[in-house]
């Protein structure tokens, strides 16, 4: 009883989750293997040690809260390096948009395409088709299109995990080696896990990745619906 106590504790369970994330961090960079991504470590372990322990999720989310907190200021935080980058941004934004367009476009229209070809209802079809923004976009727009928000959420974290762990190889493979097409490219087709990923590698990436993100929500809300009932 005291054991379970401690370790439905808040302390322990955000303590826990730090831990794993910084071991799981250690692990790539040791290996550097991408498959080993720290974002899906760190979930499979935390979900493997509450079947374990038989802590529900509201439990361990009393500790979740703290994190989800810093979780805004810490997107804020995205917006220095895309500051710095502000005056060259600026003088391409033309060609970054356009780029970012047709991004969007082709990622709404092949989802849809394919989803619908493999026989999926129209309601999982419009679910899929926010994939690729930030979680709290894609519910919204997912509601808006008719689609269900709860899928539309667990797609858009399975996307981000895949983009993070496959995108850098995936470009490597394509012989794409401009520093700005591979920022643009996570942020857009992998939103925050993206962004997160290629971060490392400098400000630069970041704040050309973080563009990406933040067009491809814009547009996609926009464009979205449109494209669906167009297609459907």
């Amino acid at each position: 009883m005291i054991i379970m106590d401690f370790l439905k504790n808040p302390l322990t369970t955000i303590t826990l989750t730090f831990l794993v994330f910084w071991g799981a961090t250690a692990l790539q960079r040791r290996t550097r293997v991408a498959v080993l991504n720290p974002m899906v470590i760190t979930i499979a372990v935390l979900i493997a040690f509450l079947k374990l322990t038989g802590i529900s999720f509201e439990e361990y989310y009393a500790g979740g809260r703290i994190i989800e907190f810093w979780l805004k200021p810490a997107i804020v935080a995205l917006a220095l390096p895309l500051y710095n980058e502000l005056s060259h941004i600026r003088s391409q934004f033309l060609t970054l948009f356009l780029t970012e367009l047709a991004g969007c476009v082709v990622g709404i229209v092949s989802v849809v395409l394919i989803a619908s070809w493999l026989g999926a209802s129209p309601e999982v079809v419009r679910s899929l088709a926010p994939k690729s923004v930030s979680t709290p976009i894609a519910i919204e727009i997912s509601r808006q299109i008719g689609g269900i928000p709860a899928l539309s959420s667990a797609i858009v974290v399975i996307v981000g995990m895949i983009g993070a762990m496959a995108g850098l190889k995936t470009m490597e493979i394509g012989h794409i080696k401009s520093p700005v097409s591979k920022s643009l490219s996570m942020g857009t087709a992998a939103h925050v896990m993206g962004t997160n990923r290629i971060s490392a590698f400098g400000d630069r990436y970041g704040a050309y990745a973080t563009l990406g993100l933040i067009l491809n929500g814009i547009l996609t809300a926009f464009l979205a619906g449109p494209i669906v009932d167009w297609l459907m």
